[in-house]
């Protein structure tokens, strides 16, 4: 299979901030999301994605347009094929997102999809294959740290976002902060229990 080095093939933000019930609703669906993936590699027609997703064009146009109307995909080029416009539709953004530790108020938007729900059954069978890369790590820190990491996490996935496609195997790359109520925490050293390092007697 040949390399699409370009991607995707059409000019785009690099990201894009959610802030319309509308646009959360929209990625808030597998299969849009599964839309808005396919159109990383490149741009693509309704025909296109239909027949990658093995679904009804019509089905597949509604979803495209739900996108269209939110603002999430546009159309970046078209050509006429015997007396019919086709039209190809490309991401707004390499990146949507809702915010994380911004001033919103979180209850006036919905919520999107778990990624995790989503990245736990996509991976089952990769675990079972023992081809899952993974790992989990837990760390006492504030707000503000936890965003700024946040930051350079971001930064990776766009890396992630711009690699060449190739070959016949897709990879799903899962990435996220959260907090966790109640879990263990060591209660702060004692200064008595505090060792200097010196000479040892």
């Amino acid at each position: 299979m040949a390399i699409n080095s370009a991607v995707p093939d059409y000019d785009l933000a690099d990201t894009m901030k959610l802030d319309s019930p509308s646009q959360v609703q929209a990625i808030g669906n597998e299969v849009r999301t599964t839309v808005l993936g396919l159109l990383h590699e490149r741009a693509a027609t309704v025909t296109e994605l239909a027949n990658a997703l093995g679904r009804p064009k019509s089905t597949v146009a509604y979803h495209v347009n739900v996108l269209l109307e939110a603002g999430l995909v546009r159309v970046v080029r078209s050509r006429r094929v015997r007396a019919i416009e086709e039209r190809y539709f490309g991401r707004t953004a390499r990146m949507f997102y809702v915010g994380f530790g911004e001033n919103r108020d979180a209850e006036a938007l919905p919520l999107d999809l778990n990624d995790f729900e989503v990245a736990t059954r996509e991976s089952e069978a990769a675990f079972q294959a023992h081809r899952l890369w993974s790992f989990i790590r837990h760390a006492r820190i504030s707000p503000k740290l936890a965003a700024e990491f946040w930051a350079q996490v971001m930064a990776l996935v766009h890396d992630f976002d711009r690699l060449p496609r190739s070959g016949d195997t897709a990879y799903g790359f899962a990435v996220g902060i959260y907090p966790i109520p109640g879990y263990p925490m060591l209660p702060e050293p004692d200064e008595s229990d505090r060792r200097t390092e010196g000479p040892h007697t």
